[in-house]
């Protein structure tokens, strides 16, 4: 599964340091003008991404806040709200909507789920992998709780643990691009950039693949200097000056720090 295994070379170890925030400052520049949600690890609930105080954003909250005022125990009403508020940056909101949501439905999963991944937004791991842990079952794995769990110990820094989640995740689900993205994304974080762009490469073929998985093949591809492929794979994403202002930005960030 993995490309051939090769020497971390020292001046890509240096550039370890601050691949996060690398990642995090090219994927951002997209967001106002993709086609989809953006972002190292898959969103919290999936769905397209809207700026915070947007009159999108504002305006999904009202609609969930009269959902959920309505009945605040119904699965729907209280994914949507949270989602909502999360979106516009009322995180704390969000985390009182799903802590009560886990209250009311103890055995759903994908309410356990959006409440780990909050919980994990906010630096909160430990309670976050407690909730998704508890969701789990032995007996009957849902790939999708394993996935978040990864995302987490990836957030954490404990890469081995969190491929070795989403690789049991891939053998329930095979092939699941959202789960490959993920992995491919474990690789970039650890500098692991062969591996990281094979992987996204087999992610990026798949049907359902969307645009945060072309979009994270793009970046990993500009990090390894091959600039033209990269601009020609977010082109398809992004508008085509916005693709090539990323690449350029990308370009002079890995010039600097090589010099």
């Amino acid at each position: 599964m993995h490309a051939p295994v090769t020497r971390i070379f020292p001046r890509r170890a240096r550039l370890a340091s601050t691949l996060m925030a690398m990642t995090a400052l090219v994927l951002v520049t997209g967001c106002a003008s993709n086609k989809s949600d953006t972002g190292t690890h898959s969103p919290a609930y999936g769905t397209q991404y809207t700026a915070p105080g947007s009159r999108e954003a504002i305006s999904s909250v009202s609609k969930w806040s009269k959902a959920y005022q309505k009945d605040r125990k119904n699965r729907a009403a209280i994914l949507g709200y949270a989602n909502a508020l999360s979106q516009n940056g009322q995180t704390p909101q969000a985390l009182a909507v799903l802590r009560s949501g886990v209250i009311n439905h103890p055995k759903d999963r994908e309410i356990a789920s959006a409440y780990g991944k909050v919980l994990a937004m906010n630096g909160r791991f430990e309670e976050a992998l407690n909730v998704l842990q508890r969701a789990q079952q032995a007996d009957m794995p849902d790939w999708k709780l394993m996935s978040a769990e990864a995302a987490i110990y990836d957030q954490m820094g404990e890469h081995p643990t969190a491929r070795n989640l989403y690789k049991q995740a891939l053998k329930i689900a095979p092939d699941d691009p959202s789960l490959l993205n993920n992995l491919g994304l474990s690789y970039l974080l650890s500098n692991e950039l062969p591996d990281a762009e094979y992987t996204l490469r087999r992610a990026a073929t798949l049907p359902g693949a969307d645009s945060r998985v072309r979009q994270n093949l793009a970046l990993v591809l500009g990090i390894q200097g091959k600039y033209d492929e990269a601009i020609q794979v977010a082109q398809a994403e992004l508008d085509p000056r916005q693709a090539k202002a990323n690449i350029a930005y990308l370009r002079s960030m890995m010039q600097s720090r090589q010099g």
